[in-house]
């Protein structure tokens, strides 16, 4: 009996499949474009809407970003930095939800927070996306599949939520910010990004150190030559290919990523440390 009721559903997975009709989440890791070289560092094949966040409680509030298409997507809370606001970082919450995930770009509760406040927010607003969102998200949003990334303390807030929620599958941290240097409790993917000229965080203070503090067997750090603290605050499209690549590599497990997740080359980076087999 068991080996025909696996059948049966191998075969009604297999007409779903030749319908159109989107299978489960599980099965369906690869969605939406498929990369290359020039297209990684756009916008996704979905279409987004966004709406301000209001009412909600554990953050400051902010915008959330999510595909119109009527499917479950990742999660992926970001937080800006000490005494930033959300609306430099706005081109990332579209660039992501247009690759498939729901983006929470949250205000702080003080643009004065701390890192670990800033994590412990970022927590609050992937469970915001889940559970107490308006009905559009909370029908988008996959707690199962949930990601973590931050500019500055903000980039130290993503270490410290990967820290207090295991579960946390992903992070990228950028220009990362933060007095502790050893996360030896963060063991999901980890991808760090930081500029040779930073004088806020200085990566042989900061970034680099956590590089090397994470428990994480694949991580990597990546250096942009010649870029200072602030890189993240505009479009930039080496920080669009690490965001969608490492996200969609492992929290939609989409293994078309894996070339551009962990192949850095060029001199447009000063170094390049990297232990993620993908």
């Amino acid at each position: 009996m068991s080996r025909l009721l696996t059948a049966a559903t191998a075969v009604v997975a297999l007409a779903l499949t030749s319908v159109g009709v989107l299978a489960p989440n599980a099965w369906a890791t690869e969605r939406g474009l498929a990369p290359t070289a020039s297209n990684i560092t756009g916008n996704g094949s979905y279409s987004v809407t966004s709406a301000t966040i209001t009412g909600q409680s554990g953050f400051g509030g902010g915008v959330v970003y999510y595909p119109t298409a009527s499917e479950k997507f990742p999660v992926v809370a970001i937080s800006p930095g000490y005494t930033e606001r959300w609306s430099p970082f706005a081109w990332i919450g579209t660039r992501l939800a247009s690759w498939g995930f729901v983006v929470v770009g949250i205000e702080t509760n003080s643009t004065l927070d701390q890192p670990d406040s800033r994590g412990t927010q970022l927590i609050n607003a992937l469970d915001w996306a889940s559970n107490s969102a308006p009905q559009a998200v909370r029908d988008r949003a996959d707690s199962t599949r949930q990601g973590v990334s931050g500019h500055s303390m903000g980039g130290g807030g993503t270490l410290s939520a990967m820290n207090q929620r295991p579960s946390i599958r992903a992070g990228v941290p950028l220009a990362p910010w933060h007095t502790t240097k050893s996360w030896p409790n963060v063991k999901n993917p980890v991808f760090i990004m930081g500029g040779q000229n930073d004088t806020v965080a200085p990566p042989s203070q900061h970034a680099i150190p956590f590089y090397n503090g994470v428990g994480s067997t694949e991580k990597v750090y990546l250096e942009l030559a010649g870029a200072g603290h602030n890189f993240p605050n505009s479009a930039n499209p080496d920080v669009s290919k690490a965001l969608v690549s490492w996200f969609k590599r492992f929290l939609d497990d989409d293994t078309r990523f894996s070339p551009f997740a962990c192949d850095w080359s060029g001199s447009a980076y000063s170094k390049f440390l990297n232990t993620c087999p993908v």
